[in-house]
């Protein structure tokens, strides 16, 4: 299980430098329609490729319906955060971006009737607390935030919850070349029907921008995409969410690296109760499956016995 855990917090670390390049893609007169697309686009043909190197054709109607399903959320997802950065602060909107940790397992509440744990509510209160701390929201005296962006982000955090609902649940016996290929098909598919008329006539394709899609889809779609298809259905959903927080303090350090954005003591504080808490909920969750087998084998030797 360890090694599926660490899957996914790759993944979330993927994702966690893409916004700091794309504020420099932006510097550079591009859009978050075109920065998007291209990296949705690029990664689904990265994915198909490797689909069809491998040969492991084993999705049904059915499944692919539900993946593409799925890839249409992380493709909106990654629109809507990208164009919220242009309304508000970058480290505003990763904070309110965060709150797919709650709002996924609300979701599995109310869908699939999967009651949280105790712990689960526990860990997500610390974990929002740290990402405040983390973003550098408590040093700053004043916000003047646009409701648009706050909008737009609040959206894209739903959104990002249903897709990890989805992926945790959907294709789980699909090969995950298979399953990533179709949902960044959907992806893309969905990034180009929203935002149809600036992608089809509004663009700047040119060499320099194929250099960022290629750049962004492997960071941002390829890499991302192969760890989740198989690491989430074996972490599940709720675990999934919160171990993809890990994004948060992976952009902070990204943003002082490369950006030279400024990271006190208060932020690093922030960043190490994040992770700590992490690591204790998957720690504490592990040992409570390990105690629930021993005692379903004590019961089958039981059962066996008389």
């Amino acid at each position: 299980m360890i090694k599926y855990v660490l899957m996914v917090l790759a993944g979330a670390a993927s994702f966690g430098i893409l916004s700091s390049f794309v504020k420099i893609a932006y510097s550079q007169g591009y859009t978050p329609a075109e920065i998007s697309f291209i990296q949705a686009l690029m990664g689904a043909g990265a994915l198909w490729s490797f689909f069809l190197a491998s040969k492991k054709q084993n999705a049904k109607a059915k499944d692919i319906l539900w993946l593409l399903f799925a890839g249409a959320s992380i493709g909106i997802t990654t629109f809507l955060y990208y164009l919220s950065v242009k309304y508000i602060p970058a480290s505003v909107a990763i904070v309110l971006l965060m709150q797919f940790t709650w709002l996924g397992i609300l979701i599995e509440w109310i869908l699939f009737k999967k009651r949280p744990m105790v712990l689960e509510l526990v860990i997500t209160v610390i974990i929002l607390a740290g990402t405040i701390l983390a973003s550098g929201l408590t040093g700053q005296k004043e916000f003047n935030l646009s409701p648009k962006g706050v909008g737009i982000v609040l959206a894209s955090s739903l959104v990002y919850a249903i897709y990890i609902v989805a992926n945790s649940r959907v294709g789980k016996n699909v090969y995950w070349q298979n399953k990533s290929a179709w949902i960044m098909t959907g992806s893309a598919a969905a990034i180009f029907l929203v935002n149809f008329h600036t992608v089809a006539f509004e663009n700047h394709i040119g060499p320099h921008l194929l250099k960022w899609g290629l750049f962004l889809a492997f960071f941002g779609t390829v890499l991302p995409q192969i760890l989740f298809a198989v690491g989430m259905p074996k972490v599940g959903a709720s675990t999934s969410g919160l171990l993809m927080t890990v994004e948060l303090p992976v952009a902070v350090v990204t943003a002082h690296l490369i950006l030279k954005e400024e990271v006190n003591l208060v932020q690093f504080f922030g960043i190490v109760i994040m992770l700590s808490a992490i690591i204790g909920m998957n720690v504490i969750k592990q040992r409570g499956k390990a105690a629930e087998l021993v005692i379903k084998g004590t019961e089958g030797d039981l059962k066996t016995a008389e």
